[in-house]
Order: structure tokens, then sequence, then C-alpha cells
């Protein structure tokens, strides 16, 4: 295994974190330092002889700083292969040194433009050019060059050098690690600036491994878990597994994806039951455990393994109905757990626990489907119908009470696979919202209706029905009235709307308009 053991090494970093150590640890094998800007004021005030780029190249630092690295007696050091006859004559009669190592860490560009008020001048002035240049360069030619891009890979280097120098396949792994990093930068240049101007018409998606999976939604497929490095949001791939005896599965994944998606869009205390990432079971209450006990009981049935979202800290008062109950719970996800929820929950050995922190709406938000061979990508639905959006269409008006059930069902609706449908109801003497029959992904709107108000029984009556989008025909009224519905709410955009209507007056029932769509395919 081929070890080379740099002899010069040049230093341009924005983060100086552990620098001046890692740079001590350089000298004392012998290397020469070269060094810009900050860089190089901070490694001499720590004592460490340092030589400027400038002296290097024989030219001044201009514009600022924009230029100084850019220069064929650098680049030339970086890219000469030491093997080649040509290039080591070359650098001979151009006075050019050869430069073994690079340790470099770009302007911090996404930084800048996440804080508030930038302008597009300041983010223009974090394009890094230089170091970018350095990096690929050095990439590039990594059998002959060490390319350093991380703090985290210091110590790793540091064990190459006292093992004799730094081996080739290290230098080929940083290498590959060095392009990675360029090109997710661009990206991020190029989404920033596109932003301005439109669409964008070439999109570059950088994820990080988070782990390998079991296996996917079957055992027969291969599967991996990715996140988006730079989403700091509350969400299933940033959330913490506080009992981790059992990790979690492609399926599981998406489940809690879907249960912390629903329980967000609500500022009431708010729980879920979901299966197969559709919900089960939704509650709305003045409490958590109110809440979470009546989402529970809305279909027990079907909540067999499921997972738990919730929007409050979870109690003790849940765990414990979890355990007196004996109920088959794959998954708790909420913002965090009480000490003695947490103590109590891990007497279920195979139960996983997630704490996200403190929920809240992602306004970038982006909804990515895969096709054979390429992608989609929309913002996410994160639209909220208000009172405001109604539009009553029938003779009868709906009630307030009967409002507030139908922005509830709204509000869940949009979380439920098409063709959907949800029934709810508001109690004004308990203020609870509850949903009482949920129809999921049905080929025909009126089956999602037939088998919502026959799971739900008699539990269906007085309730008000949401729809993700318009009935076709009046057939899911007729369906829903029979079963006790008294109101409503739908977006409406049928060529039949008139027909849908006129059937709603004859059967005495309220309906809504909102105008807006929400399906979920």
């Amino acid at each position: 295994m081929t070890r080379i053991m740099p002899k010069r090494a040049l230093l341009s970093v924005s983060d100086k974190k552990l620098l001046v150590e890692f740079a001590e640890k350089l000298v004392s094998h012998g290397v020469e330092l070269v060094s810009t800007g900050g860089t190089a004021r901070t490694l001499r005030d720590a004592g460490l002889e340092v030589l400027d780029v400038s002296e290097v190249t024989g030219h001044p630092e201009i514009m600022g700083g924009r230029v100084k690295t850019l220069h064929p007696t650098i680049h030339g050091g970086l890219l000469m292969c030491r093997s080649n006859d040509v290039h080591c004559s070359d650098a001979e009669a151009n006075g050019i040194k050869p430069i073994d190592m690079i340790v470099v860490n770009l302007y911090p560009f996404r930084e800048t433009i996440s804080k508030e008020g930038v302008t597009e001048a300041d983010a223009i002035e974090q394009i890094d050019i230089g170091g970018v240049a350095l990096l690929r360069a050095a990439a590039k030619n990594f059998n002959d060059v060490t390319t350093v891009t991380a703090i985290k890979d210091y110590p790793t280097i540091l064990d190459e050098l006292d093992k004799g120098g730094v081996c080739l396949e290290t230098r080929r792994q940083l290498a590959i690690k060095a392009f990675g990093k360029t090109s997710h930068y661009d990206s991020g240049i190029l989404e920033y600036l596109k932003k301005a101007d439109g669409e964008v018409e070439l999109l570059d998606l950088h994820y990080e491994k988070v782990r390998s999976l079991r296996y996917g939604e079957n055992p027969h497929q291969k599967a991996v878990f990715f996140r988006d490095p730079n989403n700091h949001f509350p969400n299933v791939t940033n959330a913490k597994l506080l009992q981790d005896n059992k990790e979690l599965s492609f399926n599981n994944i998406i489940d809690v994806d879907a249960a912390l998606k629903i329980v967000t869009d609500f500022e009431r205390p708010t729980a879920t039951v979901i299966k197969h990432t559709n919900p089960c079971g939704v509650a709305s209450a003045d409490t958590i455990d109110a809440a979470f006990e009546i989402a529970f009981q809305v279909d027990p049935m079907s909540a067999f393994g499921c997972i738990i979202g919730l929007n409050r800290e979870c109690t003790e008062k849940i765990a414990q109905y979890i355990l007196d109950n004996k109920l088959f719970v794959e998954i708790v996800a909420a913002p965090s757990f009480e000490p003695a929820a947490l103590e109590l929950l891990k007497k279920k050995k195979r139960m996983r626990l997630l704490e996200t922190g403190e929920l809240r709406l992602n306004p970038n938000q982006r909804d990515i489907k895969t096709v054979a061979g390429g992608m989609l990508v929309q913002n996410a639905d994160q639209y909220i119908v208000s009172p405001e959006d109604l539009k009553t269409v029938t003779t009868v008006e709906p009630t307030d009470d009967q409002i507030r059930g139908m922005l509830f069902a709204r509000k869940m609706v949009k979380h439920v696979k098409s063709n959907a449908v949800v029934f709810a109801k508001f109690d004004p003497e308990t203020n609870i919202e509850r949903a009482v029959a949920i129809g999921a992904g049905q080929m025909s709107r009126v089956d999602s209706v037939f088998i919502a108000t026959h799971k739900g029984g008699e539990e269906i009556r007085g309730s008000v029905m949401a729809s993700d989008a318009f009935f076709p025909f009046a057939d899911g009224v007729e369906e829903a009235h029979r079963a006790g519905v008294e109101a409503i709410i739908q977006p409406g955009g049928s060529m039949r709307d008139q027909e849908v209507i006129d059937r709603a007056d004859e059967l005495g029932l309220s309906m809504v308009f909102t105008g807006i769509r929400s399906f979920k395919h």
C-alpha cells in the first residue's frame, strides 16, 4: 500500500475549529505550512511558522481576497504528477514546488442564506471560488495529493501520518468526498439563484446516508435510509431514537413520517393512530391524554400494530393506558416524553420511541415522488382551509359546531390516500374534535363512503363528512345521508356540481365548497 508523507500542505479554512492542533501535528511530522489570510494569522498567533501564499506565487492577495490561490504556482504544485517526467521538468523550469496536502473548508454559503435579512450581494460574497478550485485540483490528483475537507477527518489523517504517510485508498476516499462537497456546494448556489428567477431546470439532490435498513417494503428488497443534511426541521429523519432495541424498518419510517405530518398541522393537542400511512384515528382535545384515548378508540381493530403520533409531550397517563390495555404499538413519536412515561414504555421491549422536539411546519418542504427513470417535485400541501374559504351551496346553512367539525375533518382528509373521505364530530360540551370513520384509497369515491360508514356504524349519525375531491355523482352524498351524515365539506368543481347540490337539498343536508382539492396519490 503506497503511503505518502506530505512535505508541504496548504491550509485555507473558514471553520478554524481544531485547526491549530491539527497544524501542530503536521509540523511535528516535518510538514511545511502554506496558508492565506485569516488562516495564516490564526496559525502565526499560535506560534507556528507559516509561508504566505503570496510568497509562493510572488503576487499579493488582491480584490479584497477574492484572488489569492488562483495561480499556476499553486495549481501546478497540486496537479503535477510526480511520476510524469514532463510535469516534473515543467515544474522545475517554472519554480513550482509540489503541494502534497490541502486542508480546505469552503465559505459558509448555505449557512449565510439561511439567515434572515441576507441580501443577494451578501450571499454572492460567500460563493467560494478559490477553495473549490483547490479541492478539485487536489482531488483529481489523489495519486499524489491528500485532500482534507472535514474537521472530523483530522484524526484519520494524523493516524495515517503516524504510520508513515497517507495511504492511496485513504487519499482516494478523501477525493471522492471532496468532489461530493463541491457538487453539493454548487447545487446550493444554483438553487438559491434560480429561486429568484423561477423554475429550476436542473435539480441535484444531495442526501447523506443514515444507515442501511434490514430490507425495504418487503424482505426481498434491499433498502437504505438517507436524509437531507440541510433540513433541520423536526421530522422523522432528525428524530432521536430513545429506545433502540429494534431498529426502524423501511415501512416504519414512512408511517412515522405520515403521523408527524398529520399532528403538525394541528395547533390544539392532537393524536393520530397510523396504519400503512393512513390514519385510522385522529382527535384534538384540551389535553393530549384525552386526544390520545379518543383517537385510539376510533378504530381499535385497525390500530393493532400501529404508529402513534403526538404533537405534545407523551405523558405518564398515555404510557399507562398503553400498558393497561395491552396495546400492540410499534412506535410512539412525540416532541418529548415525561421521564415516568419513558420508564413505563421501556417495559414494552419491542416498542420504539422517537423524540422529535417541538413540531413546526417547514415552509419550504418539498414533496418528491419517483417514477421509472425520473421524479416529480412539488411543494408540500400545507394549505389549511379556514372559515373564510367556505362557501355554502345548499339551502340549509351549517351550524357553527358543524363548521368546526368540517374544518377538523378537512385537515385530516388531505393526509388520507385518495379517494378519501373522513367523518368527524365536534362536541361543544367537551371541546373535543374527533374522527368517527375514515374511508381511504378506493378507486370509486362512493366505495370509500360505503366502507367508512359501515366501519363507523351508529357513530356516523350526526357527523360531518369531508371529501378530498369533488363528488362526480350524487351517489356518495346519498350513501352518507343513509348513514346519518348531516353536513358535507368538499372542494367542488365537478361537471355535476349542481346535480350533487340539488340532491343534498332534497335530503336536507348542508354542504360547503372550499375550492381547494387535496388529492394524495
